[in-house]
């Protein structure tokens, strides 16, 4: 990083940037698939789990003045073991948010392409492949981008959402299919929680902002509430512009449909532009952000030492290979509600530690980081026994890979050290 520090329209812009860099895009149809006419409430109820959970990783922050996540808070602790073995898991969350991301990017370039079923895989494996080569060249960090292309975001969407709701037209919301029960939305909640990933990003650079026991809480906290209004008004409007049969059969461009709709060939144009810039920059942020984290990691051997190495740019370059070579097999062979699926119940895990600790540390409004907690754990519970029936060998592989984790993790780091 820079000696010049992040005011508060940077560390905001880079929270709403990480949320919404590849959120909307990705889940809209995932969501209505799930929840029906009640998405906006799934959007909602996660936007309030989120919300807590930006609470609790700013006061944790600030607390032991030190950045570095889940992660570091479980060390402070003294539950280096844990620490260690949730970081595994987070890792494979980004690494996991990192393919939706590209697959993301592939299908709404290649939507506009037309271009056949095969390109977008290969536009998904392409622009890990760029970005991963650009992080290598030491030129990885994507905060500026996102403030700059942040409001251009925003601008679209809003600009779709605002053109939905003003057409007001609420038997769009249950076109073409069947109507949801209301509780429908408590588990949509949990499937699409990685929606709101990228606002905990910040507590990894609590050194980086400038007087950041106000900024972190009051950027966090605030991008977290206009990301959660963003996504309820462009569920609702978008949804009134196309339909939610048409958005579930085009999930994977949900919005570019909608853009159709709305201006025909220039509307997709458009939303193309802002999915590309959004998921690509996010890609480029999420891969130097976790290669950091790796890298970290491994310097407190809880991975192998193989990650700590740097190229000659200083950049960790087996860490970006690793999550870059993962990431891109995820997209190739993935499907869109799978990865969100599995992303989201590791997210919902980690923020659900965070908001323990700080019950447990006594933050402020300690109260609060229970309902958190419980929350998390309940979004979780709910979306597993509901999920393992419909993408059973997703649930249970993460469940087989997180208990293998967690219980060989030491033997496992002792036998590739010895190598």
């Amino acid at each position: 990083m820079s000696g010049k520090k992040m005011n508060f329209n940077a560390t905001w812009s880079m929270a709403v940037g990480g949320m919404v860099g590849g959120g909307i895009f990705s889940v809209l149809g995932v969501i209505i698939e799930t929840s029906g006419q009640w998405a906006w409430l799934s959007f909602l109820i996660a936007g309030v789990i989120a919300l807590i959970s930006a609470h609790s990783y700013s006061q944790l922050a600030i607390k032991y003045s030190e950045g570095g996540g889940a992660f570091t808070f479980l060390r402070e602790i003294n539950h280096k073991g844990f620490a260690g073995s949730l970081s595994w898991i987070l890792i494979l969350g980004y690494i996991l948010t990192l393919s939706v991301y590209a697959f993301t990017f592939g299908h709404y370039v290649a939507h506009l392409l037309n271009m056949g079923n095969w390109l977008p895989r290969v536009l998904a494996l392409m622009i890990i492949a760029i970005l991963a080569a650009v992080n290598l060249k030491g030129v990885g960090n994507a905060s500026k981008v996102e403030i700059v292309t942040v409001y251009g975001k925003l601008l679209v969407l809003l600009g779709l959402a605002i053109y939905g709701v003003v057409e007001w037209n609420p038997e769009q919301l249950t076109q073409g299919i069947s109507a949801k029960p209301w509780h429908m939305a408590i588990i949509g909640a949990g499937t699409i929680f990685m929606a709101y990933e990228g606002f905990q990003l910040l507590s990894y650079d609590y050194s980086d902002l400038k007087r950041p026991n106000k900024t972190l809480p009051k950027a966090t906290i605030s991008a977290v509430i206009s990301v959660i209004l963003i996504y309820l008004l462009v569920t609702i409007g978008v949804t009134m512009i196309v339909g939610a049969e048409e958005l579930i059969e085009n999930k994977e461009v949900a919005l570019s449909v909608a853009g159709k709709k709305a201006l025909g060939t220039t509307g997709v144009i458009i939303v193309t532009i802002a999915a590309a810039l959004s998921t690509g920059s996010a890609i480029n942020a999420t891969l130097f952000s976790t290669a950091r984290l790796m890298e970290s990691v491994a310097e407190k051997k809880d991975l192998p030492h193989l990650f700590v190495k740097e190229n000659e740019h200083n950049i960790p370059f087996y860490a970006v290979l690793c999550i870059a070579g993962i990431a891109s097999l995820l997209a190739m062979v993935g499907s869109l509600t799978n990865l969100v699926d599995a992303a989201s119940i590791i997210f919902l895990i980690t923020f659900g530690v965070v908001n323990l600790i700080a019950f447990r540390q006594k933050v402020k409004w300690k109260w609060l980081c229970l309902v958190g907690a419980i929350s998390c754990g309940m979004a979780i519970i709910s979306d597993i026994v509901v999920q393992i029936q419909k993408i059973p060998y997703s649930i249970i592989g993460l469940i087989v890979f997180s208990s293998v984790i967690f219980l060989l993790r030491p033997y496992l780091l002792k036998r590739m050290d010895n190598k």
